[in-house]
């Protein structure tokens, strides 16, 4: 059975940074193996996406998160993360790690991030 746990958040100042972990386990679940992705659900909006990092090493962004947040993986540890820098009050909600294959799909619990003064 795969799961993913979400840690990281917390509470950050505008201009502040975080990191997001996303630590996988199961039965042959391979970080490196899968599509990796951080979806984040603002207050009172639904969820949207933020990143993603392709097997490959492919990498897609939010146009709101480009040059700001940064999505990796410690292949070693079966971890991805999601560096993020620069957070605005914009920024505030709850982030959850998904991974993909090619039949299932999988969320962490969410990890919550509020950017204010």
């Amino acid at each position: 059975q795969v799961q993913l746990v979400d840690s990281g958040g917390g509470w950050v100042q505008p201009g502040g940074s975080l990191r997001l972990s996303c630590t996988a386990s199961g039965s042959a679940f391979r970080v490196d193996a899968v599509t990796m992705a951080w979806y984040r659900r603002l207050p009172g909006q639904a969820r949207e996406f933020v990143a993603a990092l392709q097997s490959d090493g492919r990498k897609d962004y939010r146009t709101s998160v480009k040059g700001r947040f940064t999505i990796s993986r410690d292949d070693a540890r079966n971890v991805a993360f999601l560096q993020m820098y620069n957070l605005t009050p914009d920024d505030t909600g709850v982030y959850y790690c998904h991974a993909a294959t090619s039949t299932e799909q999988f969320w962490g619990q969410g990890t919550q991030v509020t950017v204010s003064w």
